[in-house]
């Protein structure tokens, strides 16, 4: 039901973390609001994700409920 989503978001939190690190080897001082605002809105996909996994789990085990 949400593993698409997940997915996406997983890919998304890929992208963003390599473009952390990326940012944070080559250019360490430069752009320090804009890596900051990356790590929040990576903190935020992440929170989404858990949360998205927590309501597919629900719903799968609702559904094995049911099935009895």
């Amino acid at each position: 039901m949400y593993k698409e989503k997940i997915k996406h978001l997983e890919e998304m939190h890929r992208v963003i973390n390599k473009q952390i690190d990326d940012m944070e080897k080559n250019h360490p001082h430069t752009e320090v609001n804009k890596l900051s605002e990356m790590k929040k809105q990576k903190l935020k996909i992440k929170d989404e994700i858990s949360r998205l996994n927590k309501l597919q789990w629900e719903h799968d085990h609702e559904v094995i409920n049911n099935d009895d």
